[in-house]
């Protein structure tokens, strides 16, 4: 189970977690794609996507599928925006939730919203339908079957990463790798394919013998050199799948701890992007996790800096942003300013219930740290009252009887 939880992972994050699309002008016009890819009001769309506008892309994309209503690709833009922007509005995007097995082991609370669900669930089908229609008249079209290969890989994201059905969605992403592998066998100048192939490549090639050959029987071989090739190509020469590309090795770097590797992608990134939240947040975020908790403050506060200034960021959760900030200081022993930090974390008008009671329990730790048990309860006692019948608030009543003491 361990084995096959580390390939659902790796599917359902490193294959498509990422914020953006992204044309590189030196390399967009040396490889093959879709030309609407090129068109200047697809461009405009994305740079409103660029600066995590969700609204603002929709509504352009919603444009942009008026005039072109029998093109999967443009539903499939509309399609990838709409389900961004939930997983956004569900604090899905933090890639912190996927550095580990949490995401499927735990027991993370998510509020699913019909008819968002509805309207994600019916554009792919809707794209999906479009590019059979075009396959049925010349079944080697090669825009058609990365367009049906992407929608299907989108419906996967949202039964993996908000339903946790875990075995619909695998078998979607198969297809999806399937079709995008007949594109690349069609057309290797075709980059763009490249990741989710590359992904697969990766993903298969990492895993331990037994579960390989398993996964070998379906006629699936992976190699991670192989992926990563494939990934590094898409990264640099992908027309729309650049930054998914370097956001997926940036996070099987961040899972093998290579985090200074990583922090350079991330920090590339961020100087293509440097009004993008999630990019400047997973700088931080992974300083933090290599140890480097003064340069993690530095740079958490330094999101908090900008935020300040009005329209800097289209969107934001600094929630996130308050609760790496906790940690980091918690780290450094600087204790009251952590108690500070998580208690910023929990009351930010966008903390989920679920964080809020995380934050609560983790500042009356903190305060146990510093020998105030007193408050400590206070904080304990909190975290009952947000959920008496949740994990946190267990934890919360043990440490009423017994103070925490750390690990």
């Amino acid at each position: 189970m361990r084995t096959r939880a580390h390939l659902y992972l790796a599917l359902f994050t490193g294959l498509f977690l990422s914020p953006f699309f992204h044309v590189h002008p030196a390399f967009a016009d040396t490889v093959d794609t879709n030309p609407l890819n090129r068109d200047p009001q697809v461009r405009d769309a994305f740079l409103r996507f660029y600066i995590m506008d969700y609204n603002g892309a929709i509504s352009r994309f919603e444009t942009v599928q008026a005039e072109h209503r029998n093109d999967p690709l443009a539903t499939d833009y509309l399609l990838y925006t709409t389900l961004f922007k939930e997983l956004y509005r569900l604090d899905l995007l933090d890639t912190t939730f996927y550095a580990n097995d949490g995401f499927l082991t735990g027991k993370h609370t998510v509020v699913e919203d019909p008819q968002a669900r509805d309207q994600i669930m019916g554009l792919s089908d809707q794209a999906v339908d479009q590019a059979n229609v075009e396959l049925k008249t010349n079944q080697n079209d090669v825009n058609a079957l990365f367009a049906r290969g992407w929608a299907k890989s989108l419906q996967a994201t949202y039964l993996a990463m908000v339903e946790r059905s875990f075995s619909p969605a695998l078998h979607l992403a198969l297809q999806a790798r399937s079709d995008h592998a007949r594109v690349l066998q069609l057309n290797p100048n075709y980059v763009d394919a490249k990741l989710v192939v590359g992904t697969y490549e990766y993903v298969v090639g990492a895993l331990a013998f037994p579960f390989k050959i398993l996964i070998g029987f379906a006629g699936i071989h992976g190699s991670k050199a192989t992926g990563l090739e494939m990934l590094q190509d898409a990264g640099a020469r992908g027309v729309i799948t650049s930054v998914e590309a370097r956001t997926c090795m940036m996070l099987f770097l961040r899972r093998e701890a290579k985090y200074q590797d990583a922090e350079l992608i991330a920090e590339g990134l961020v100087t293509e992007y440097p009004r993008d939240f999630l990019f400047r947040l997973e700088v931080a975020n992974l300083q933090k996790d290599a140890g480097l908790g003064l340069k993690a403050i530095s740079s958490y506060r330094e999101v908090v800096d900008l935020s300040k200034k009005p329209g800097y960021f289209a969107t934001m959760h600094l929630e996130l942003v308050y609760f790496g900030l906790a940690d980091s200081l918690r780290g450094q022993r600087l204790y009251a300013d952590a108690v500070g930090a998580y208690l910023e974390a929990a009351h930010q008008p966008t903390t989920s219930p679920e964080l809020k009671r995380r934050c609560i329990l983790a500042a009356g730790q903190v305060y146990d740290l510093m020998h105030d048990h007193d408050k400590a309860k206070q904080q304990y006692q909190a975290v009952i009252d947000a959920g008496s019948d949740t994990a946190q608030a267990d934890q919360a009543r043990k440490y009423i009887k017994s103070a925490y003491v750390g690990k």
